[in-house]
C-alpha cells in the first residue's frame, strides 16, 4: 500500500468516528463544556507576575528541601539496616 492510501483510510476512520460524535451530540456536548470553562476561567482571580514568581521560587526551595530531606533519610536508613 502506497502512502496517499494510508492517507485516505485514516482520513476515513477520522471522518467515521466525527461523524459519530456528531450523530450523538457529543460534539455539541464538548463545545458547551469548552464555553462554560471559559466562564469559570474568567471569574478566578489569577495571580501578578510578582507572586507568580514569588510562589515559584518558595516551591523551588521546598523541592530541594524536601529532596535534600529523603537523601538524608535514605543514607541515615542505609547505613543502619546495611551495615
Amino acid at each position: 500500500m502506497n502512502n496517499w492510501t494510508h492517507i485516505a483510510i485514516w482520513a476515513a476512520v477520522i471522518g467515521g468516528a466525527f461523524g459519530l460524535l456528531w450523530w450523538q451530540g457529543q460534539i455539541q456536548r464538548l463545545a458547551v463544556y469548552v464555553q462554560e470553562t471559559r466562564e469559570e476561567l474568567k471569574k478566578c482571580a489569577w495571580p501578578s507576575w510578582d507572586e507568580l514568581k514569588g510562589s515559584t521560587a518558595l516551591i523551588s526551595i521546598m523541592i530541594a528541601l524536601l529532596g535534600a530531606f529523603v537523601v538524608a533519610v535514605d543514607t541515615i536508613l542505609f547505613k543502619i539496616f546495611i551495615r
